[in-house]
């Protein structure tokens, strides 16, 4: 991955911007990584793998709950618990 101080990155922002397109880039700060910047198809498929993600964990912890015997009437009651 590039790394480019934050002070480079706005000196070459349009050489900064080129190589995101190519590779997700680094801007430093005082030695500290402060930000990434990627191009727009990265940043969409990097979302799209955090919501199959996320959609896998429900999927896995509905299965589990059904299996202990959880149903909808269990969950409805649980939840108007908190009322």
């Amino acid at each position: 991955m590039r790394q480019f101080s934050a002070t480079e990155a706005k000196q070459r922002l349009a050489e900064l911007l080129d190589a995101a397109q190519r590779e997700p880039v680094m801007i430093r700060r005082q030695k500290r990584d402060v930000a990434v910047v990627m191009s727009p198809d990265e940043y969409r498929r990097l979302r799209g793998l955090n919501v199959a993600e996320l959609e896998r964990l429900v999927s896995r912890i509905s299965a589990r709950a059904k299996r202990r015997g959880l149903t909808e009437k269990k969950l409805q009651e649980l939840l108007a618990d908190g009322d």
